[in-house]
């Protein structure tokens, strides 16, 4: 069994270096931020997009913005939207999609969800990508830069979180032996980054990203 670790705070760093980011880039997140996943159906036939947390999503979608899917070999591709989720069709490869919430406490916050690790591009502005198609060591590209969370969590659906540390070149790795879906995620906020939306300026931005990917049984 996996060790639990409570705590979701990350910081993000460049590879090398000793210093938080500076204005306008990411540092750190608060706790137990609810993030956006990606999961396939179990008849084959699509995947669901959820948010929440993988062992507790929310039972109603919250209100989000600029909700759009994206498949590996159409682009840009429609979805339906039901009471707790949205429904994608299914893809022969990477699929994901991206969404933003404006919260009642005046948040912004980027949802970018990516499931399967066959490419190693990013396409979201902050993205987990393996190193090699399938593989099991990861690196966090944003906007096309690579950087180094503090931490990455990975939730599983068998009901253990673990939490990964980068290695000194800013990747983090490990080996998934249990069968199920896995999900990596990272929040950080934008330190000093405003965004002007509709018209409205706001202070406290935030990206979450995951990676989900299953292991069959």
């Amino acid at each position: 069994m996996l060790p639990f670790h409570p705590s979701r705070h990350t910081t993000l760093r460049w590879p090398g270096a000793g210093l938080v980011f500076a204005a306008g880039l990411l540092a750190a997140t608060l706790a137990r931020a609810d993030y956006l996943w990606i999961q396939p159906e179990a008849n084959g036939a699509g995947a669901k997009v959820f948010t929440g947390e993988l062992r507790k999503p929310l039972e109603k979608l919250p209100t989000l913005q600029d909700a759009k899917a994206v498949l590996p070999e159409a682009g840009e591709a429609p979805y339906a939207q039901a009471a707790d989720h949205f429904d994608i069709p299914k893809a022969a490869g990477d699929t994901r999609f991206v969404a933003t919430r404006i919260g009642i406490d005046g948040v912004l916050t980027y949802y970018q969800a990516r499931f399967g690790r066959v490419q190693t591009e990013a396409v979201n502005d902050l993205e987990l990508v393996p190193t090699e198609p399938g593989g099991n060591t990861y690196r966090l590209i944003f906007k096309g830069r690579p950087v180094a969370a503090s931490q990455v969590n990975v939730d599983t659906s068998e009901g253990w979180h673990r939490v990964l540390t980068p290695a000194k070149d800013g990747t983090v790795s490990f080996t998934p032996y249990i069968p199920g879906l896995y999900v990596l995620e990272v929040t950080a906020r934008v330190n000093n980054g405003s965004v002007t939306l509709g018209g409205k300026k706001y202070d406290d931005v935030r990206h979450t990203a995951t990676l989900s990917f299953e292991i069959p049984r």
